[in-house]
């Protein structure tokens, strides 16, 4: 028998989309400020808990993708504006 997981579906749907939307934004793309913006953006977005059976995630995520687009990229360009303005590392002169 399969072990069921508990998952944020919108983790996913933020990592799927963080490179898209910062590509066509002039700020630092590290690892740290890419993981800040990403932190931020899920904050401010609702969780999406799915229950999947080792990794196989139901039908129903197709439907949800839908439905977020939108928000996911708002939310991570607006977040990626107070990360461009407040960088968490130091910048290299």
């Amino acid at each position: 028998m399969s072990r069921a997981e508990l998952k944020n579906y919108m983790e996913e749907i933020v990592s799927n989309y963080l490179d898209v939307v910062l590509k066509d934004i002039n700020m630092c793309k590290c690892e740290k400020c890419k993981l800040d913006v990403a932190a931020k953006a899920l904050n401010d977005l609702p969780p999406k808990y799915v229950v999947t059976k080792k990794g196989e995630v139901y039908s129903k995520i197709d439907n949800l993708k839908l439905q977020f687009e939108v928000d996911v990229i708002l939310a991570i360009t607006k977040a990626a504006v107070l990360v461009k303005r407040n960088p968490k590392h130091e910048l290299k002169a």
